[in-house]
Formats: C-alpha cells, structure tokens, sequence
C-alpha cells in the first residue's frame, strides 16, 4: 500500500518545513509513504526548501495555473508513481499532519473511496461570526446540490482512494474543493467526512480577495457543476416559472373570453404564448444537454478505463 502526500505550493517557502515536519513516515497499514510538492510558479524559494526537507518528488509547473490546476496535476502525478492512496494538503500549514492517519483510515477500512477531513469551525479564532456562518450557509448548499452530508465542503486537506482520484475532473481553475463534491456526490462514489485539528494562521488565504467575490465565484462553480450533472432536472425548474405564469396568463384569457370579455385582453394571450414558448425552449435545452450528459458520462467511462489501465502497466514496469 502506497501512500502519496501531495502539497500544492505557491510561494510557500516559509511554511514549507512545517508543513513536511508534521507529516507522517510511517502509518499502519501503509507500506510506504512518499510527499509531492506541486510548485504553482513560485518566485520565493521554494522548489530549493522542498529539496532541503527531503521531499521525494517536486513537479515544476512553471507558472501560475491556479488551485485547481495544481491539484489535478499532483493526482496525476501521484497516480503516475503508483499511488494506491492520495492525501492532498496545503502548504501554509493550515492543517494538522498528524491528521493523515484519521484521515485515510476510511479508505484503509474499504468503507469510503473519499474522505475529507472536516475543520472545526467553531473554534478558529481568525474566523469571524460572518464568515462563520457563511462557511455553514455554503456547506449547507453544496450539500443539497451534492447530496453528501460534508459539513465544511472548503477543506481542502483530503484523502482518495486511487480509482476515485482517476475519475476526477475539475472544469474551473479557481478551486476544486466544491467541484469534486458535487461530482463525487452524483458519480455514486463513496464519500465522507472525519474531524481533524488545526494549525494557527500563518498568512491570509491568497483564494479569498474579498467575500464577495469569493461568493460569487463559489456560486458560479456550484450551479455550472450542478447543471452539468443534473441537466434535466436544471432546465426543468428553469422551465417551470415561465411554464407556469404563461398557463396562469392563458388561464386568465380563457375566463375572459368565454365570459365575453375576451375581445379587450389580447396583450395578455400573447404574454403567455411567449411564456409557454419559452417554457418549451427551456424543456428542449433540458433534452439535449441531458444526451450531452450521457455522452459525457460514457467518455468519462472511457477515460477512467484508459488511466487504470495506464497507471496499472506502470506501477507493474516499475516493480519489475
């Protein structure tokens, strides 16, 4: 059983050692235990004090990509040396290492394919009351839209089985937590949750500029995730309020007209011909993105059968 501790970096130097001084050498159940540090184009030292503290692998992107970028590049890499079990962590030492054990012990037990590991937030200090309950509010959301029970869907410290980490495709390059929530949640794949500690801030986070922003971004991701994996279902609700204010609207004209009145209410026939038109589009929209889902679905089939095959043939060269 091989163990892969990626730490996606971007001028991280100093919270580096911390970071790989906290992290295990040894679990039970685990065979060997190797730490990939995705370097995300950074202008510090960093790549020089990943060397320094003795970490296995180091993957230069060469320049800023963002978050989720790095990450799907340290997957891959990870599966590419043969990883059985994946644990993704950040580099500013916001969580605890020690953790790692928890963490993986669902995926060790066979009973989860992901695990996540849930913060206390509550108890951190530099959290306000606002962001607090805006943390609880989004993890509440991305809960329905998923149909998971992750109570804080941001942590970003988390642990995949091999086949899981394979199936994963994140479309935005802003962040990947919420994303692979919502598909790990409609793919059927195991998921779950397991408290962990953390460490004391060390830096402000570099993916929330401002609140605003961060939520606006955050809903943009949950919504274009959620209608690429429920399309029908999305454009069914969309097609519902027009759908149903055109019927109302047509409703209305009918009791005019067959009591008389009909001749002075055209306007309102022609609002609800557009409504129930619109209505219609939207129906047909919900068709055809559905097939394009199913489409999608088969190719993600496809491509998952291709990685197992590829990273099993060269777990298999290296061992020989």
């Amino acid at each position: 059983m091989k163990l892969i501790i990626q730490i996606p970096c971007y001028n991280e130097e100093k919270t580096l050692p911390e970071v790989v001084r906290a992290l295990p050498r040894e679990l039970p159940g685990v065979d060997v235990i190797e730490y990939l540090v995705i370097d995300d184009g950074s202008s510090d030292k960093t790549i020089e004090t990943a060397r320094q503290c003795g970490v296995h692998h180091i993957l230069e992107l060469g320049s800023n990509h963002g978050l989720a970028v790095a990450f799907l590049r340290g997957i891959s890499r990870s599966l590419e040396l043969g990883a059985d079990i994946i644990v993704n962590t950040d580099g500013d030492n916001q969580y605890d290492g020690t953790c790692i054990g928890d963490l993986i012990g669902p995926i060790l037990e066979k009973r989860l394919d992901i695990v996540v590991g849930a913060r206390p937030i509550e108890e951190i200090e530099h959290f306000s009351l606002f962001k607090k309950k805006l943390q609880r509010w989004g993890s509440h959301v991305v809960r329905r839209f998923s149909g998971t029970d992750i109570p804080d869907t941001t942590s970003g410290f988390r642990a995949y089985r091999a086949e899981a980490a394979m199936k994963l495709h994140v479309f935005n390059r802003y962040t990947y937590t919420l994303e692979t929530i919502i598909q790990a949640g409609h793919m059927t794949m195991r998921i779950g949750h397991v408290p962990i500690r953390i460490n004391g801030q060390t830096r402000r986070s570099r993916l929330i500029s401002s609140i605003p922003h961060y939520v606006r971004r955050s809903m943009g991701i949950i919504l274009r995730s959620y209608i690429t994996y429920q399309p029908m279902r999305t454009f069914f609700y969309l097609a519902t309020v027009p759908g149903v204010i055109g019927l109302a609207i047509c409703m209305r004209f009918l009791y005019y007209y067959f009591t008389g009145g009909g001749r002075g209410h055209l306007q309102s026939l022609i609002l609800a011909a557009i409504l129930l038109l619109i209505a219609f589009n939207m129906m047909v929209l919900g068709v055809l993105a559905d097939l394009i889902r199913a489409n999608r679905e088969l190719i993600q089939e496809t491509l998952f059968s291709t990685r197992r095959q590829m990273y099993q043939s060269d777990t298999k060269d290296r061992k020989s």
